[in-house]
């Protein structure tokens, strides 16, 4: 866990709550049963400030795939595995998120990863699901600093637990809206067709933008990062097929306009959204049922990228280049921000 980060309050430490849906009892991805995440953060001052975050659906594999969705907001980015993803309706892989240059080694070392576990022994071909953001402001991008041994850590470690957010794994290195961010996740229970359920989001938040909070801006120091990109995870427990899970996706992207992304030509803006509901355990619910989800996701998008920004610290990195911190003290202050 970053140590920095449990110092750091998150919105509704602050009394900001978005949206009516309760939340689970984490307010996280990991609400999600069966749902795991863990980090490793790759940083050698003053130069590198990396990592990589896995998100583990339990039992994933090939034979053993979750149905899942995927969208695109803006596709400026690297995205592994996307097509086939689309295609299919299905993962078959945990999902991966680190630095851009990275993305390849990264998606190298899960398909080792993934054929040495238990019901793999005879797979021929795999779909590695690997998605990235440019941390090239505060990192040396150029030196790959992502290798095998983080992105197995990353995956071994993943827990159930509480997910550290803002300066850590994939999130260590990315600045959005003008501020040090990082990776965020928030969660919501919405209930769909008289039944409740949960539906947590994670993102690695790298966009360009003026933040917009309680319907407030707040102009950040930080770059107009026009080579940025956010990765958005979704996972719930929903029994959503393949397609319904893709309007899953699209809300997601959405919900980033709520913070005012800029959706920039540079930037590469993906959703990915699964079930671990099992295929044929339960119908999908209708189409027309769906709108509490919708909402549900929206709000948890939106309240994970605020988390990743407040939980991220100050960061001096590359080429002495130094991005603040959100500063909590004037992010609910009366009267315009004196930043």
């Amino acid at each position: 866990m970053n140590p920095d980060a449990s110092r750091r309050p998150r919105a509704r430490d602050l009394g900001i709550v978005i949206g009516p849906t309760p939340t689970g009892p984490l307010n996280a991805l990991t609400d999600v049963r069966g749902v795991r995440v863990g980090h490793t953060t790759v940083r050698s001052r003053p130069d590198v400030h990396s990592g990589v975050t896995a998100v583990v659906p339990d039992g994933v594999r090939p034979g053993a795939a979750v149905p899942a969705g995927a969208s695109v907001g803006n596709g400026y980015g690297k995205l592994v595995g996307f097509t086939q993803l689309a295609e299919l309706g299905q993962m078959e892989t945990p999902v991966l998120l680190t630095s851009t240059l990275s993305a390849f080694r990264a998606a190298d070392a899960l398909v080792g990863w993934v054929l040495e576990q238990p019901g793999c022994e005879g797979v021929l071909s795999l779909n590695p699901v690997v998605g990235e953001c440019n941390d090239g402001y505060l990192s040396d991008i150029r030196s790959r600093p992502v290798r095998e041994e983080h992105v197995r850590a990353a995956l071994d470690r993943a827990s159930d637990g509480p997910v550290a957010e803002g300066c850590v794994g994939a999130g260590t290195g990315t600045v959005a809206l003008g501020f040090k961010a990082g990776i965020g996740t928030s969660s919501r229970t919405p209930e769909v067709a008289d039944r409740r359920f949960t539906v947590g989001a994670l993102v690695q938040a790298n966009f360009g933008g003026t933040l917009r909070v309680l319907g407030r801006t707040l102009d950040g120091p930080g770059p107009a990062s026009g080579t940025g990109s956010c990765m958005i995870v979704i996972a719930t427990d929903a029994p959503l097929d393949a397609r319904q899970l893709t309007r899953v996706a699209r809300r997601a992207v959405f919900a980033l306009a709520r913070t005012s992304a800029a959706y920039s030509h540079g930037s590469g803006d993906y959703a990915v959204a699964f079930t671990t509901a099992r295929p044929g355990t339960a119908s999908p619910p209708a189409d027309a049922g769906l709108s509490p989800l919708f909402e549900a996701v929206l709000d948890a998008v939106e309240e994970a990228v605020l988390n990743s920004l407040l939980a991220a610290t100050t960061t001096t990195g590359y080429a002495g280049r130094t991005v603040p911190a959100l500063p909590v003290d004037r992010l609910l202050a009366d009267g315009p921000p004196d930043l």
